[in-house]
């Protein structure tokens, strides 16, 4: 099984060498292969929303994160560069990752100076000029469950995608607003959080309790898509609940330095529920067509074959601080950074590096059936 799995690793490496040329082709002047890609969820895929909240923590507004994102800034993105967003919108053929909604916004509160209804009007006018190839929602610390961090929920993600899909067809009208939502890339990344709270508050829960848990979980994900259907969202790229047990942080946690195997399965339960959510969702709303690719998968594939991928660590974080797997603090502008980033698996305790990212992002994008089904991004881009 193991050599089966690094050479699946060295085939999704090659892959990726001629997927990014191609990409790399596309965003030199091509057509992008969707309209726009609109992104929900957590911090894997929040491009620097959480930049704009006031008086939280969950932000990644400072260095080391950035350090290798073109220009060397920090961007709000929870990585040395770039995120798994960024390498499948290159794919996809965009330019750029879709901006974070509330950047958008903030740039027309700075030049309006109109009545409070006027300006939140025009705020959401120039964010759906600004936002016709998409934009992002995303916030890091949320869930699929409203309960879960005290950013911006998922049910405010949706809202504000509400507002900008009535902007938008006051822009094109409601039939050409439909036609490009129809065709685009509504891309979802959560449950981590979720997952990850739920064992913080029940490190030893019973049946019932974790019954009850996926069912809430699993509810509220039914409801939000439905939602975005009904706003006009039918193509879906799902990303899965990831390996949450093997995170630099969580290592640092259990005593043997292990992967905490409890919440690997939790993650794993939720991962399944989700597959048979959106398998049943596509056979009820028509015209709904979806793609799953399995963070959970691909990472547990990186950690048991880290050479096929070129990584030397693949336990601690690169950056972080504390003495086990440099993952007991966060990483802060005084946290030690380690010089060969694209060694690392981990960025930080609990996110990848730039390196891991590109490798995630385009086995997503066009890989092997182990890591995206039951159709690829790419395949669901040209449905």
């Amino acid at each position: 099984m193991a050599v089966q799995r690094a050479a699946e690793l060295r085939l999704l490496l090659v892959a990726m060498a001629v997927a990014a040329v191609t990409a790399r082709g596309a965003a030199g002047g091509g057509a992008a292969k969707v309209p726009a890609i609109f992104v929900f969820g957590d911090s894997t895929v929040d491009v620097g929303n959480n930049n704009y909240l006031a008086g939280i923590s969950a932000r990644a507004d400072f260095p080391h994160n950035g350090v290798d994102f073109p220009g060397g800034e920090p961007t709000g993105r929870f990585s040395n560069g770039l995120i798994v967003v960024d390498f499948i919108a290159a794919a996809m053929g965009f330019s750029m990752s879709p901006p974070p909604y509330l950047s958008l916004i903030a740039m027309d509160a700075n030049s309006s100076s109109n009545s409070s209804g006027e300006v939140m009007s025009n705020r959401t006018m120039m964010a759906a000029a600004s936002a016709m190839k998409g934009a992002s929602f995303a916030s890091g610390g949320s869930g699929v469950l409203d309960s879960i961090g005290t950013t911006i929920s998922m049910t405010k993600q949706i809202e504000y995608f509400s507002d900008l899909r009535d902007q938008i067809s006051t822009i094109l009208s409601a039939e050409k607003a439909s036609t490009l939502l129809s065709k685009s890339i509504f891309l979802i990344s959560a449950g981590g959080n979720d997952a990850f709270e739920f064992f913080s508050q029940n490190k030893s829960p019973d049946s019932m309790a974790i019954q009850e848990f996926c069912e809430a979980f699993i509810s509220t994900y039914d409801s939000h898509v439905k939602t975005l259907y009904n706003l006009g969202a039918r193509k879906f790229a799902v990303i899965n609940v990831p390996l949450l047990g093997c995170c630099p942080y969580l290592r640092s946690q259990n005593p043997t330095g292990e992967c905490i195997e409890p919440l690997n399965q939790l993650a794993k339960r939720l991962n399944g529920e989700i597959r048979d959510l959106f398998r049943d969702l596509s056979s009820e709303m028509q015209g709904m067509k979806y793609s799953i690719a399995s963070s959970y998968e691909l990472i547990s594939s990186l950690i048991e074959n880290p050479q096929a991928a070129g990584f030397v660590e693949v336990k601690s974080a690169c950056c972080g601080g504390g003495g086990k797997f440099n993952a007991e603090e966060a990483c802060t502008p005084s946290s030690s950074c380690c010089a060969d980033r694209s060694k690392f698996l981990f960025w930080d305790f609990l996110h990848p590096t730039q390196a891991t990212s590109k490798i995630v992002g385009l086995a997503f994008y066009d890989g092997a059936a182990r890591f995206v089904g039951p159709i690829t991004f790419k395949q669901l881009a040209d449905a």
